[in-house]
């Protein structure tokens, strides 16, 4: 492992124990408030596109740098620490949806560099406080372990070794681009994150050089299990042994309804635990209306109790919600990494811990 690659990690790792991280809040929010139109979507490059293309984020890297990179500064401004890339769907299994698998790869490395360029923008003004930047590889809109067909039980609409292919494409280009850090998120088929998991460590094979990875699963619902029916123990247990820098939850509920799982995860996991929930549930309008200071108090609560290392938000969160969390942590001593015992940690839908 090359130094300067040993030296992120060390880097990273000593400051999640000197204290709470921020990560930043919800790009697709930001991009809303924008309104954009189809036509802005498009821009110049793909005004003659065969099919519709608004709703397509990402794309927004290519032909609204602006917009992305200003939506980068206002949570860098709130006290953000680390920066998710725009590339939540570049992965060339959902931009299929657009017809735009052959632009993956460059969706990805010109994303990175957007966010690279401005996270070095800021700690070149205050290098005591640097900025970090982790790729994003999102879940994708398949499903390898559930058939999207309730009449074929058997039937599967994506592969493990497509999924891996993807992922390796998309991992390498973001690494390209100047990555710190890769982030697995919105996981919610455990066999989804296996794949990408894989897919990371085959990248960083091939590009000769390792990054810290993070990993974040999705509880769907108040029966505290994924979508592929895994309790939080389980889905810890299925992915420990990647032994990334950070393991957490993100999206779908609200810190309220979140709190219990996130109590549950900092008490079985070894390593740093990472948290970005929802804005509360989404209202009939499909909005988000916890706002800041409600939502900072539950985060607080949180950081206070020894629950977390890294904190940001999901679905509904701006950069006053971000400002809020910052501001309300600092000072508060981050989760201790415990010393568990030596266990056999197996998983299925529930976790199976032999002595």
């Amino acid at each position: 492992m090359p130094s300067n690659t040993v030296n992120k990690h060390a880097e990273l790792a000593e400051a999640l124990k000197q204290r709470i991280l921020i990560l930043d809040g919800a790009m697709g929010t930001m991009i809303q408030e924008h309104k954009l139109e189809e036509q802005d979507y498009r821009g110049e490059r793909f005004k003659d596109w065969h099919v519709l293309i608004k709703g397509n984020n990402d794309l927004l890297s290519l032909t609204q740098p602006k917009i992305i990179a200003d939506i980068h500064r206002g949570f860098l401004n709130a006290g953000a620490d680390i920066i998710e890339t725009n590339t939540f769907n570049s992965t060339t299994i959902s931009m299929e949806d657009y017809d735009m698998a052959s632009i993956s790869r460059e969706i990805n490395v010109e994303s990175a560099k957007l966010a690279r360029s401005i996270c070095d923008e800021f700690t070149a003004k205050n290098p005591a406080k640097p900025r970090y930047v982790a790729g994003v590889l999102g879940p994708t809109s398949k499903t390898c372990s559930i058939s999207p067909d309730v009449n074929d039980p058997g039937y599967r609409n994506i592969t493990f070794d497509k999924l891996v292919t993807a992922y390796v494409e998309s991992t390498l280009a973001l690494m390209e681009g100047g990555v710190d850090l890769i982030l697995i998120e919105t996981i919610f088929d455990t066999l989804n994150a296996k794949a990408a998991s894989f897919a990371v460590e085959e990248a960083f094979e091939q590009a000769g050089r390792k990054l810290p990875v993070m990993i974040s699963g999705t509880i769907t619902d108040a029966s505290g299990r994924t979508l592929s029916g895994q309790t939080t123990e389980a889905f810890y247990n299925s992915i420990r042994h990647i032994k990334p820098i950070s393991i957490g939850l993100n999206c779908a509920l609200g810190p309220d309804l979140l709190r219990q799982y996130v109590e549950e995860l900092s008490r079985v996991c070894e390593t740093f635990v990472s948290v970005h929930p929802n804005a509360g549930l989404p209202n009939e309008f499909g909005e988000y209306d916890l706002e800041a200071p409600e939502m900072a108090a539950e985060i607080i609560d949180w950081g206070k109790s020894g629950f977390i290392n890294i904190v940001g938000g999901c679905c509904g969160t701006t950069p006053a919600h971000i400002k809020a969390f910052a501001k309300g942590l600092e000072g508060v001593k981050p989760r201790p990494l415990p010393e568990l015992e030596v266990r056999m940690r197996l998983s299925g839908l529930e976790a199976c811990n032999l002595n």
